[in-house]
């Protein structure tokens, strides 16, 4: 479990960097930076399984809700935003992932 905490808190921690550059990063630097922490809590062993579960719930239903109306692909190929519906689906992936760590962070800590 610590390996597993601390590259996806690192991770975490890159994708906020990266949102600096994006339109609405009052919003997303946030969002990766409390996954981070999540991360760092299970790295120390500190926290309930049910916090980790409780915030890969909200990450899913957010993943859910930022779907967008018509899927065009992620194109990780081009960094721009070609579309809404591409930067809609990067950031549904984005807290997917976030949501699924979060979920096996919840499992490891109950163990």
């Amino acid at each position: 479990m610590r390996y597993i905490a601390l590259v996806f808190g690192l991770v975490f921690l890159l994708f906020a960097y990266f949102q600096f550059n994006d339109p609405d990063p009052e919003l997303w630097v946030p969002v990766y930076t409390i996954a981070a922490l999540g991360c760092f809590l299970a790295l120390r062993r500190q926290g309930p399984p049910w916090l980790f579960y409780g915030l890969a719930a909200a990450y899913l239903i957010g993943a859910v809700l930022q779907w967008p109306p018509e899927f065009e692909g992620v194109l990780f190929a081009e960094l721009g935003m070609r579309s809404v519906n591409i930067e809609l689906a990067r950031e549904s992936l984005g807290l997917a992932i976030c949501a699924v760590v979060m979920g096996v962070l919840g499992w490891l800590s109950g163990r």
